[in-house]
């Protein structure tokens, strides 16, 4: 009886914080190499198009969501940033369509809880004599503390509760 006191915290533990993982941001894979960086941005941040050039992109790029403008990214060039619409919906997964020449294939990108702190004035596609852009996205920036403490609480009470169920005793095995 203990055994299976014992199974079903576990499982019901294990339930809780599965639950609590986000879904996979993984790219489809096809016969090239894209990715969209950072995986996660604000509503009015800015993402980074990368594509690998190989025998099956050496043409132009074109990169499309309904988060922004349709990108494009020169044979010449491997990357190109988009600005992310104001409107777009706190905690939303967009496809983010990658073609070039004959193939293509789509990543996803997820919409933080926040807003960036400033508006930008000016809207490059392309930087391609510019550093690292390097900062807010991908670690900590957009989330909200009540999400976090919200997400911190469902995994201490369902800690608490496989505890309490793998210790509870019936009356056989106390008396």
């Amino acid at each position: 009886m203990r055994a299976i006191c014992v199974a079903s915290a576990v499982l019901l533990g294990a339930g809780a914080l599965t639950s609590c993982v986000p879904a996979a941001d993984a790219a489809i894979q096809t016969d090239f190499g894209f990715s969209v960086e950072p995986s996660t941005v604000a509503a009015g941040g800015e993402v980074t198009l990368r594509v690998v050039r190989n025998q099956a992109c050496r043409g132009q790029a074109a990169v499309n969501s309904p988060v922004f403008d349709v990108v494009t990214i020169p044979p010449q060039e491997s990357w190109a940033t988009a600005v992310v619409d104001w409107d777009a919906k706190p905690g939303a997964v967009y496809d983010v369509e990658f073609e070039c020449d004959k193939s293509s294939g789509t990543a996803r990108l997820t919409i933080a809880g926040g807003r960036p702190t400033h508006h930008p004035t000016h809207h490059p596609t392309r930087h391609p004599h510019k550093g690292v852009h390097a900062g807010e996205g991908g670690t900590v920036a957009g989330f909200d503390l009540k999400e976090i403490g919200l997400g911190a609480a469902l995994i201490a009470g369902s800690l608490g509760v496989a505890y309490h169920f793998s210790r509870r005793r019936t009356d056989e095995d106390a008396g």
